[in-house]
């Protein structure tokens, strides 16, 4: 956490934050430019907020571009606002806010990103992501595919069984990289998860999106997940429903690894 203050104290840094919460995805040079610095400076403070994991950098072709994380501010929350006075760390509390709700909200794809660091090996950090007997636990849903790519993926959850031709494993590099597209939203799944009929119609009226996950083995027992949530329409439903879903499933996650205990189910 002293990086992520120390990251937060530079006034500079706080205006990159502020230029990506505005306008999420932004490559250095859009950076550069849209808040007058020199690119040696964007780049070191870049540099600090990435070390402090406040920025995600993810490649699109020949660009790079700069994403915001809330998952250390997830950590400062989960710390010290249920310890403290909620009105002595409302810049805290805004800040979190506006990093879950408006991140990826305005890039020209509309991802969502999140990074988050797990102590485990990249062995078992696939065996969460892939295994039914791990999915079960965390996510409440179990895959039934061989994981190659091209090949289909079955979801099951809440004893419904969702099955589309165009539910398919994308890319499957084990250990380090996978990417399949979302499921289908059908009245059954609907029902399970007690969706109402007119966002369920929203849901299935757009196009399907698709998530990646990409393994970065960091040694010393540390891997780096990054998870990238892409393919949607602006104004999605879909992206408005998963951008909350995703950081309590990562932290189910990171704790069934970490603990071999899953979170408690909220009240």
């Amino acid at each position: 956490m002293d990086e992520v203050f120390k990251a937060l104290a530079d006034g500079s840094r706080r205006r990159l934050l502020d230029s990506l919460n505005a306008r999420n995805g932004q490559s250095l040079r859009e950076l550069c430019a849209g808040l007058d610095m020199a690119r040696q400076s964007v780049s070191k403070h870049l540099a600090v907020l990435e070390a402090a994991h406040l920025v995600t950098a993810v490649r699109r072709g020949r660009e790079k571009l700069h994403y915001l994380n809330a998952e250390p501010i997830n950590a400062i929350a989960e710390r010290w606002i249920s310890r403290y006075d909620r009105e002595r760390v409302r810049a805290l509390a805004d800040l979190k806010q506006a990093l879950e709700d408006t991140a990826m909200d305005r890039t020209d794809s509309n991802a969502f990103v999140y990074t988050t660091y797990i102590r485990t090996t990249p062995e078992k950090l696939w065996q969460g992501l892939t295994d039914p007997a791990f999915t079960r636990r965390y996510w409440g849903v179990e895959f039934v595919t061989d994981w190659a790519a091209g090949s289909p993926v079955v979801w099951r959850e809440r004893e419904t069984e969702t099955a589309d031709p165009q539910q398919v494993v994308l890319e499957s590099e084990p250990f380090r990289r996978l990417s399949y597209t979302w499921h289908t939203f059908t009245p059954e799944w609907a029902e399970a998860n007690g969706i109402d009929d007119e966002t369920l119609a929203k849901l299935s009226a757009e196009r399907r999106s698709q998530v990646t996950f990409e393994v970065e083995d960091l040694g010393e027992g540390l891997v780096k997940l990054t998870v990238v949530h892409d393919g949607f329409e602006p104004g999605s439903t879909v992206r408005e429903m998963i951008q909350h879903g995703w950081p309590a499933l990562l932290s189910s996650l990171k704790t069934l690894l970490e603990t071999g205990e899953t979170l408690p189910e909220p009240q």
